[in-house]
């Protein structure tokens, strides 16, 4: 294309340079799939970011999210629940439904992500639910030791944001949890800097950390305990697991099981 002078090419190099960036940010919005009773939640066709059964809602679909809730065999009864990423709420809706005494909050940056939450079933704010919108490390940086169980499952477009992976990330949530609070991050194995991000939450947890695999073995669900007992007994993990299975419809049995494994290997590499 010509142009008659220097003014008009900018013009249109800006009016482009705009029209991009528009392209892109309508690009980056979550929309849903639905396949053979399946609704997704999707950023791109590369990926997807959570799953529910349109029959069964309440029910965890994707692996990690039943990976992460192995945070249960160390507190198998946690008051305040925080969380980091809303995304389907497949985690949030867990929690609500099956630890009835437990306050909920999760904290979620993106409006159009919180603008699903009912095609994906998530409960109303209430007494003791509630989805907030902001910027997760900044309500993390914010908080001082108000969450018993604080659960890191953030991802956008790119993957895991930088800001919900570095240092002063994880001291912050070192900070923001109880005496003894549990943190649950939910992290991709494949990650280039996958070992950084371990060490950087070992170094806020003083190495009181332990990795469970996912059964996709690609997600790992690192959990970190703060001032509490380090590695925990394992005959309260069985005895957690015994309780949990009463009520739960998950198999805690089964978590306890890998949750133990992983604790020997955490043992083996103290030796």
């Amino acid at each position: 294309m010509k142009f008659k002078n220097k003014y008009a090419k900018n013009i249109a190099q800006t009016v482009c340079r705009q029209f991009d960036r528009l392209c892109a940010a309508q690009a980056a919005k979550p929309y849903l799939t639905e396949r053979d009773g399946v609704l997704a939640l999707n950023f791109d066709a590369m990926s997807v970011q959570s799953e529910m059964y349109v029959d069964r809602p309440d029910e965890l679909v994707i692996s990690y999210t039943r990976a992460m809730m192995s945070f249960l065999l160390l507190n198998p009864a946690p008051e305040r629940i925080a969380m980091i990423g809303l995304g389907g709420g497949s985690i949030a809706k867990y929690c609500y439904r099956n630890l009835p005494a437990a306050e909920i909050k999760v904290i979620e940056i993106s409006p159009d992500v919180i603008a699903l939450r009912n095609e994906f079933a998530i409960p109303a704010d209430d007494a003791r639910f509630s989805v907030l919108a902001g910027d997760g490390a900044h309500w993390v940086a914010a908080a001082q030791g108000v969450a018993d169980v604080l659960i890191v499952d953030g991802f956008d477009t790119d993957g895991l944001p930088a800001a919900l992976s570095s240092q002063r990330f994880y001291d912050d949530c070192f900070a923001a949890l109880a005496d003894s609070g549990i943190l649950a991050v939910n992290l991709w194995g494949g990650y280039p800097h996958y070992e950084d991000y371990l060490a950087r939450i070992s170094n806020s947890f003083a190495g009181r950390i332990v990795v469970v695999d996912s059964d996709d073995e690609f997600n790992k669900i690192v959990l970190a305990v703060k001032n509490g007992a380090f590695p925990p007994d394992v005959s309260f993990i069985r005895q957690h697991a015994n309780v949990l299975d009463l009520s739960h419809p998950l198999n805690f049995q089964s978590k306890s099981n890998r949750l133990i494994g992983a604790l020997k290997a955490v043992n083996a590499g103290m030796d």
